[in-house]
Order: structure tokens, then C-alpha cells, then sequence
């Protein structure tokens, strides 16, 4: 059995450490707005990428025409932030010589963690549709629907980057007992999603004890692969910091994939490239009992 792809880790944590003040509406998007912020974005891929990421995701988690329009950009603003994170990540893969995919994000429209926030079906349709149909055309690799806080949401989302002619990965955020922060059952939710053409079903910025028993609940639902990249950002200090050493992830995600089989792994907020090569690292150690 092959390892699992390692994904790379908090662009918005790095951004912050390197100085870089971000604020709604755009978030981490706003480092794409100027040149120097640029620079710096492209070095935070490069060493995610050195670390041995197999996938690093573009910076689009905040580039939706709604989030745009908030800051004041109409949509052909939107659309050059799409492109310029594009760029801004293949700048870094070639820096490094890597050979990993590149992702497009796409998250909620409105905010991650508030579901009651979601807007109704026709506006989700709207935005979606632009988004999905940008980054498929920006030449992204897959386009990751992440963050998702409602089946309905990742539903409308999913079915936008099919129609755009994309592949996709849905990734639901969570909260205790396997329930999505909408209270509705992640096992549901992954099936419906897999059942309408995810590649892959996974759970991300979801605290690592609660990750592991959704993962327990995607390895029962899908027949297809699953992953995960919790959260492990200390949000108690001021300073982004991460909760959990990158020796302590690594082992926490090698366990997984020896246990629970994802395809795909990593972490999300708190997650520094210093992650990335502990778990890069232990995935690649021989295994007991492994060879010929």
C-alpha cells in the first residue's frame, strides 16, 4: 500500500508569522494584492512545497465574488486574484522543482464556521458557479471544496466544479460527534457528496481527537478515498502558534494511516512546513513487516 499524499499546511498561519496583517473580507486573499505580499506568499509555498507536500492549494480560499465585492473589487478584480494565486503557487512549484498537484480552494461563501450564515440555494448556485468555473479555467490540477459547514453548501459547490468540467475533493468542518458544525451527520454528508462525484471525502480544521472519530465515520460511509487535515492552531495566544509539535502530528498521522487508511493527510490552521517534513518523514520510514 502506497502512503498518503501529504498536504501542505496553513498558508494563512505563515502569512501572519511573516507579518502580514489579514482581515476580513478577503483574509489571506489579501496578501495577493500586493507585490511584496506576493513574494512572501510564493516563499510560504516553496518551503511547504520543500517540506514534501504532494499537493499545495492556491490561495483562492477567500477569492469568491462576494468576499471580492465586500472589499470593494467588482468581478474582474475577483478574477485576477483567482489568476494571480494561480500564479503565485506554479512561481513556487518551479522554485522548488516539485512535481505536486496544485489545488484551487473553494470555501464557503460566507464564513466557515457560521451555518446559519449560509445563503439560500439560488445565491449559492451564482457564486459557485463563477468561482468553480475561474478556477477550472485558471488550469488548477483539482479544486478543493474545504471547510464546508452544511451538505447543502458542499452539494452546490460540488456540482458547480463538476459542471465546470473539474475534479474535486469536499472537505467538511466539524464539531463533536461526527456531526458537522450544521449539526447534520457527517456520514451523510460524505455519502451524498461521493454519490455526486467527489474524487475524495475528507475532514479538515476540526480539532484532532474530534478529526479522528470522523475519520472512523468516512472509512465506514465511502467506498472511495477519505482524508484529513485537523487543526492545530493555538487560538489562545495572540501570535499564531501551533497546539501540537510537528513530531507529535507526524505520528498522529501515521497512526491514522496505518489504522483508518486515508488517501490523503495533513493539517490545517497552525500547520508550519516544519509539520509537513516530520509528516513527509514518518510516512516514508519503512513500515514493520513491510518488503519482500
Amino acid at each position: 500500500m502506497s502512503r498518503p499524499l501529504v498536504l501542505d499546511g496553513g498558508t494563512a498561519t505563515e502569512l501572519q508569522r511573516a507579518g502580514i496583517a489579514l482581515a476580513p473580507p478577503l483574509w489571506s486573499a489579501s496578501a495577493l494584492l500586493a507585490e511584496e505580499h506576493r513574494r512572501v506568499l510564493r516563499t510560504v509555498h516553496a518551503r511547504f512545497l520543500a517540506a514534501g507536500a504532494d499537493v499545495l492549494t492556491a490561495n483562492t480560499f477567500r477569492c469568491n465574488a462576494r468576499a471580492a465585492r465586500a472589499a470593494g473589487l467588482d468581478r474582474a478584480g475577483a478574477a485576477w486574484l483567482v489568476h494571480a494565486a494561480l500564479g503565485v503557487a506554479l512561481a513556487a512549484r518551479a522554485d522548488v522543482g516539485s512535481s505536486a498537484a496544485i489545488a484551487g480552494s473553494l470555501a464557503p461563501i460566507e464564513d466557515c464556521y457560521r451555518p446559519d450564515l449560509v445563503p439560500p440555494d439560488d445565491e449559492l448556485r451564482i457564486e459557485h458557479e463563477w468561482l468553480a468555473a475561474e478556477l477550472v479555467r485558471a488550469g488548477l490540477d483539482l479544486v478543493l471544496i474545504e471547510t464546508m459547514n452544511t451538505r447543502r453548501e458542499a452539494r452546490i459547490a460540488l456540482e458547480a466544479v463538476l459542471a465546470a468540467g473539474g475534479r474535486a475533493w469536499v472537505s467538511f468542518v466539524c464539531g463533536p460527534g461526527a456531526r458537522l458544525l450544521s449539526g447534520e451527520l457527517l456520514a451523510d454528508a460524505a455519502r451524498e457528496v461521493e454519490r455526486a462525484g467527489a474524487e475524495a471525502t475528507l475532514v479538515n480544521c476540526t480539532a484532532p481527537a474530534e478529526t479522528e472519530r470522523c475519520l472512523y465515520e468516512l472509512r465506514d460511509a465511502c467506498g472511495g478515498p477519505i482524508g484529513a487535515y485537523p487543526n492545530v492552531e493555538d487560538r489562545s495566544v495572540a501570535t499564531p502558534a501551533s497546539a501540537v509539535e510537528p513530531e507529535e502530528l507526524a505520528e498522529l498521522l501515521l497512526r491514522w494511516s496505518e489504522e483508518l487508511g486515508p488517501a490523503i493527510v495533513g493539517g490545517c490552521c497552525g500547520t508550519t512546513p516544519a509539520h509537513v517534513a516530520a509528516t513527509s518523514a514518518a510516512l516514508s520510514r519503512p513500515r514493520a513487516g513491510a518488503g519482500s
